[in-house]
């Protein structure tokens, strides 16, 4: 499981989950208990939201692209 001769498959999905907890539960939770008098505080968390789903997925493009190596080796002869 732990075996140093495994490579990485090279994905980073940490930093997106972060981000879209906080787009999604923690903004609006503070906007929530905060109880804003006017706009600017509404403005101010829709704006860290949609910052922070911009940045997820970012994330999510930079770190999809899973290159893991295939378990089949090539023995140069063809199956008919």
């Amino acid at each position: 499981m732990f075996d140093t001769s495994q490579k990485s498959t090279g994905t980073g999905y940490t930093r997106t989950v972060a981000f879209l907890v906080v787009a999604f539960i923690f903004s609006p939770a503070a906007l929530l208990f905060s109880r804003p008098v006017g706009y600017i505080s509404a403005s101010l968390a829709i704006a860290c939201s949609v910052l922070c789903v911009v940045l997820a997925w970012v994330n999510w493009k930079r770190f999809s692209r899973i290159s893991i190596p295939s378990i089949a080796t090539e023995t140069g002869t063809t199956i008919e």
